[in-house]
C-alpha cells in the first residue's frame, strides 16, 4: 500500500467530523489526494448497518451485538473503500475506526482481545498509520454534543456521564499502550488552532 491511513478518534462532541473535513483540506492544499470517510459507514453495506446501530433505544442492542455489527460494517468498509484507496496511493481520513469500538464496547465490558480478534478476521487487522485522539476536559464534549444535536442524541451520545467516563478512560489506555500509532491532540480553542495541532501531529509522516 502506498497511501497512508489516518483515523480521528475521541468521545462525544470533541469535533472529529469538523476536524476531519478541515484536516482533509489542509492535506489537499499540500498536494495530497485525500479520501474522507467515517465509521460506522463509508460503504453501502456499512451505511445500512449504521442505521441499525445509531437509531432506536439505548438498549436496542447488547454490547456483544454492537461489537459484532461494528465488525461487520468495518469489514465491508475496509474491503470496499479503505483498502482500494490506499492501494491507489490516496490518503484516507476516517472519522472513527477500530479504537472507537475498543473504547465504546470495551467500556461496556467487552474484552479488548475479543474485539481485536473480530477485527483480525473481518478486516484482516488493518490499523491506521496514525490515530489522532482529540480530547476535551471531562464533560465538555457531551455538552457540545447536546448543543449540536439540540438535545437529541444518538444511542451512544444519550448514555450517561459514567458511560462516557469509561469511554474516555479506554481511549487513554489505548493511547498509553500504542504510543507509536496514537497521538493525543488538545481539542480546545478555535477550530483553526486544533487543525494546526493535528498537522503538527502528522509532521513526521507528511511528504
Amino acid at each position: 500500500m502506498s497511501g497512508l491511513f489516518i483515523s480521528l478518534e475521541g468521545g462525544e462532541g470533541v469535533g472529529k467530523s469538523t476536524q476531519t473535513a478541515r484536516l482533509a483540506a489542509a492535506l489537499e492544499a499540500r498536494g495530497l489526494h485525500v479520501v474522507v470517510t467515517r465509521e460506522p459507514g463509508g460503504s453501502e453495506g456499512a451505511e445500512a448497518i449504521r442505521g441499525l446501530l445509531m437509531q432506536g433505544e439505548v438498549t436496542r442492542w447488547s454490547p456483544h451485538a454492537e461489537a459484532l455489527l461494528f465488525a461487520a460494517a468495518r469489514a465491508d468498509h475496509v474491503e470496499k473503500r479503505i483498502r482500494p484507496a490506499l492501494e491507489a496511493g490516496q490518503w484516507v481520513l476516517c472519522d472513527r475506526y477500530i479504537d472507537s469500538t475498543r473504547a465504546y464496547q470495551g467500556g461496556q465490558g467487552i474484552d479488548d482481545a475479543a474485539i481485536l480478534a473480530l477485527h483480525a478476521f473481518g478486516s484482516k487487522g488493518l490499523l491506521p498509520d496514525r490515530t489522532l485522539l482529540l480530547s476535551l476536559p471531562e464533560g465538555a464534549g457531551e455538552e457540545r454534543a447536546l448543543a449540536r444535536d439540540r438535545g437529541i442524541a444518538d444511542r451512544f451520545g444519550a448514555r450517561g456521564p459514567e458511560f462516557h467516563a469509561h469511554v474516555a478512560a479506554a481511549f487513554e489506555r489505548i493511547a498509553d499502550g500504542e504510543a507509536a500509532r496514537v497521538r493525543r491532540v488538545d481539542a480546545t480553542g478555535a477550530p483553526e488552532a486544533v487543525t494546526a495541532r493535528l498537522m503538527d501531529a502528522l509532521a513526521d509522516i507528511l511528504p
